[in-house]
């Protein structure tokens, strides 16, 4: 009897010690409901507990559709409970999909912002943010001196001051970004968001395989507290289908004090550190086109042979009178 009250103690202890192991890993790094989005969504077509959404956005039980692969369409996704923890984990599942081959457009945004729920030209969402914006853009507006391959990842930094250049893709702006092929691929698609100690660094999982490559990560990038995130997309154009299929924040501070969190809510976005910036390079001005170059052509030869016609005709009447005197 003994024997079996010490097995079953050592058990017991065990499963406690277990838990309380469980307990100290998810106060270190877990995940945090208020601000996450999990399948099944519940609520479909109405309410999305945690979440408000605007435009287009369509929610079903296995996916939140921001924009359908439809012209002119616009839609946005925000948390509604502030960000109080300065150091976090941001895992976003998505799919961009369409009908379109070789045109389409234009992408999405995951922000981190002061402001929630407005609309606006950046892919849905409002310019002149304060906060970052993670932007995974499909189009390319720009064939000149700041064209980059697409679909891109970057992020911009922006403290309420700076217009987001969507002519030029946001190449003026940018912290640092990447190549990346998401679109139109059978599985779904990650991007991991890291913000620890001021260092921001984002990942992807874009080709099935269950592992993080790297894209970028910038030092010296301050970020308040109490900001909010959220997702946007938009179509013109040309058009997709952007669908998110999970949206996991892990908190990852160890420890932060009720008095961190008041001075860190008082930073004004910044980075102290930039991706080496390109020449601003004024796009050419547009030349003219073979119509109109035929059309002007065209008008010097009937000009030409109007006046050779109005000298013939004019020396011609002239040896007539000559020849009448």
């Amino acid at each position: 009897m003994t024997q079996i009250n010490t097995q079953w103690l050592l058990a017991i202890f065990g499963v406690l010690w277990g838990l309380q192991f469980a307990s100290s890993s998810e106060d270190n790094e877990y995940m945090k409901r208020e601000h996450s989005l999990v399948r099944p969504f519940q609520g479909v077509g109405v309410i999305l507990p945690h979440w408000d959404f605007l435009g287009n956005t369509m929610v079903t039980s296995n996916y939140i559709r921001l924009t359908p692969d439809l012209q002119s369409k616009s839609g946005a996704l925000w948390n509604y409970s502030p960000v109080m923890g300065r150091n976090w984990e941001v895992h976003v599942g998505f799919k961009v999909h369409g009908k379109g081959n070789e045109l389409f457009g234009d992408g999405f945004a995951i922000w981190y912002t002061k402001d929630r729920m407005q609309t606006g030209p950046v892919f849905g969402s409002k310019d002149h943010f304060s906060g970052l914006a993670i932007i995974l853009d499909t189009y390319s507006n720009h064939n000149g001196p700041h064209n980059h391959q697409h679909p891109y990842l970057s992020a911009m930094v922006n403290n309420g001051t700076w217009s987001y250049d969507h002519d030029r893709d946001g190449t003026h702006t940018q912290l640092a970004g990447c190549e990346v092929r998401f679109r139109n691929v059978e599985y779904e698609t990650f991007v991991s968001i890291r913000y620890e100690n001021d260092v921001l660094s984002v990942s992807t999982d874009l080709e099935n395989r269950n592992e993080w490559k790297n894209c970028f990560v910038v030092n010296n990038v301050e970020l308040p507290t109490g900001y909010y995130f959220g997702l946007s997309a938009t179509t013109g154009d040309l058009s997709d289908n952007h669908d998110i299929h999970s949206f996991k924040f892990f908190d990852i501070d160890k420890s932060i004090t009720h008095e961190e969190i008041v001075s860190r809510s008082n930073i004004i976005p910044n980075a102290k550190t930039f991706e080496a910036p390109r020449e601003h390079k004024e796009d050419p001005k547009p030349g003219m086109s073979n119509a109109k170059i035929f059309f002007i052509l065209l008008f010097v030869v009937l000009a030409a042979a109007g006046v050779a016609i109005f000298a013939i005709s004019y020396f011609k009447d002239r040896n007539a009178r000559k020849r009448f005197y």
